[in-house]
Formats: C-alpha cells, sequence, structure tokens
C-alpha cells in the first residue's frame, strides 16, 4: 500500500535496492527485519509479540486476536481473528525448509472433533467444534496440504479459526488450484529459499454475502492470496483476488494453473480492495518496490 511513509523512504529506494535485497535470512522462525537475520543455529521460540514482526504477518487492525499455532519452535500458521466477524481476517504462513518437507498426510477424518474450536480462544468467543456451515463446506485458509511436515501441525490446520464457509465446487474445483500452484512453488527449493504466504476471505461489512452457524459466521463474497517470494537475496511479490462463485468445476475437472492468471494483482491493487497493509515489516523501499509487480510468469502460469 502506498503511504505517506513511503514517500519519506523513496528518496533512499536505490541505496536500499542495492543492500536490503541481501540483508535477510530466511529459513529461521526467528526471521524479522532488524533482529539478527538468519544463522544456523536452533531458532527460538519469538518473545511475546515478536511473531507479528514476521515478513508474513500483515499489519493488525485493534481489537482484534493474534493467534499463532506451533508446534515445538516452528510456526504452524499465524492469524487474525475477528470476534464480531467469527471469522479470521487473514491467515499467514510460509514454506521454508523446515516447514516443506511432506512427512505426514491429512489428518483422519474418523478423529473427532473434526474441525475443534482454536485452543487458544475463550469459549465464549470461539467458533464451537464442527460448527454447521449451513451447506458450505468448511474450506481450509491455511491448508492441510500447505503443513505436512508435522502430525501435530497438520492437524492444527483443522482449527476452526482456520476455516471458511465456502462453495463447495469453489473449493475443490477452483480455488483448490490456486492452493496446488501455491504448495508446488513452495516446496521447489528452486523457486524459492523462502515463500511468504497471506491467505483469507473478506470479512469487512459490504464484502461478506450472509452468516452462518445461528448468522454469527460471515461468508466471505471473495478470496484472496498474497505471495512474497525470497531467493538469493532478492524479493518479489504476487497476489491473487477472485469472486467466492461456482466457476463450473468440481474436485472431478479442477481448473489448471494458467486458469489462476485472471486472478493475478499487484499485492498493492490488492491491499486497495482489502484494506490489508501486507508486508508492512519489509524496509519501506524494497515494500514500494515488489507490491507494485504482478508477472504471472514468473509463478508458474
Amino acid at each position: 500500500m502506498f503511504s505517506m511513509k513511503h514517500l519519506f523512504y523513496l528518496p533512499l529506494l536505490l541505496l536500499f535496492t542495492a543492500c536490503a535485497f541481501v540483508a535477510c535470512g530466511d529459513d529461521d522462525d526467528n526471521d524479522f527485519w532488524g533482529a539478527g537475520g538468519s544463522s544456523n543455529t536452533q531458532p527460538v521460540l519469538p518473545a511475546t509479540g515478536a511473531e507479528q514482526h514476521r515478513l508474513e504477518v500483515p499489519e493488525m487492525l485493534p481489537g482484534n486476536d493474534f493467534i499463532a499455532h506451533y508446534d515445538g519452535n516452528v510456526m504452524t500458521y499465524c492469524l487474525e481473528y475477528d470476534r464480531s466477524k467469527w471469522h479470521s481476517r487473514w491467515v499467514a504462513f510460509r514454506f521454508d525448509n523446515q516447514t516443506r518437507p511432506k512427512k505426514v498426510s491429512r489428518k483422519d477424518y474418523g478423529i473427532r472433533p473434526q474441525y475443534p474450536a482454536d485452543p487458544k480462544l475463550s469459549s465464549a468467543v470461539a467458533i464451537p467444534s464442527d460448527a454447521s456451515f449451513n451447506g458450505y463446506q468448511h474450506g481450509h485458509l491455511c491448508a492441510s496440504a500447505d503443513r505436512l511436515y508435522s502430525r501435530t501441525a497438520n492437524d492444527q490446520t483443522f482449527y476452526m479459526t482456520n476455516m471458511s464457509p465456502m462453495i463447495g465446487n469453489f473449493n475443490s474445483g477452483y480455488w483448490a488450484t490456486l492452493e496446488g500452484l501455491v504448495q508446488s512453488l513452495g516446496r521447489n527449493v528452486n523457486f524459492s529459499d523462502t515463500l511468504y504466504v497471506v491467505k483469507g476471505g473478506t470479512i469487512q461489512d459490504g464484502m461478506f454475502s450472509n452468516r452462518v452457524s445461528s448468522s454469527r459466521i460471515v461468508v466471505p463474497k471473495y478470496y484472496y492470496m498474497a505471495l512474497l517470494r525470497y531467493r538469493g537475496g532478492t524479493y518479489s511479490a504476487i497476489a491473487f483476488w477472485m469472486e467466492h462463485k461456482d466457476y463450473g468445476n468440481n474436485f472431478d475437472n479442477q481448473a489448471n494453473f494458467a486458469t489462476m492468471k485472471q486472478h493475478a494483482v499487484s499485492v498493492d491493487e490488492l491491499e486497495e480492495k482489502t484494506g490489508i497493509n501486507f508486508f508492512h515489516n519489509l524496509p519501506d523501499p524494497v515494500e514500494v518496490q515488489v507490491e507494485r509487480q504482478c508477472t504471472p510468469s514468473e509463478w508458474g502460469m
């Protein structure tokens, strides 16, 4: 998002472009700008509040809950929860050397509850376990297939705060295609050292269609992804924005990767549509440059 703060830093753009693209590490959970970069040591669990300085974490709105789930010292994903909408505003995570491996399969559907209430929220404000979406599917934001590096991490993707009410064919035949592309890119060590991912559905007033589960949980009108790639000292970005509808695809006839090209936008454009400030923890001159980009051919399309 282009703002007055960016105007302040624009004179430094050439200077920072020369040095900032090689300034930050990529694989450790201790990956914050100004926090020491990367190292080969065991990552340290961030201090309280430090998670919000991670590169994948968007800017928070006052009053919402920040929730981060971990398996040991590795963050599975984090999210911003809006209690008034009973829905996450965004979910953020990364693919790196710790999180890209495929070691486990999807959670056994026989395990109940299938979709547990988020243990980080009190029962007064948490979406109850297995809450009905009244005909919509329980659509993962951080997909089950995004977190296959451990049993704990995969199980955590089934928390209700990571669920969004999705039209069945949209979820399994269309959104799933973009998820598959991101998973393919995220696990490709030749594509990125780290791939930072933010996903969500629109929940702000005027951007959801109705409410389900006793008229509590909002149903987004649009879904989006914002992607930031770090590779060999360089950052690049792209985003996607799509209407929540049945596109005529289904689980047995999924859309192809090339189809997703029509939904590609710059991060700047996505910020205008959603009101979310993505990748704000980058140095401003770097943020300004990468958030203008939209080159689908560089992202498998």
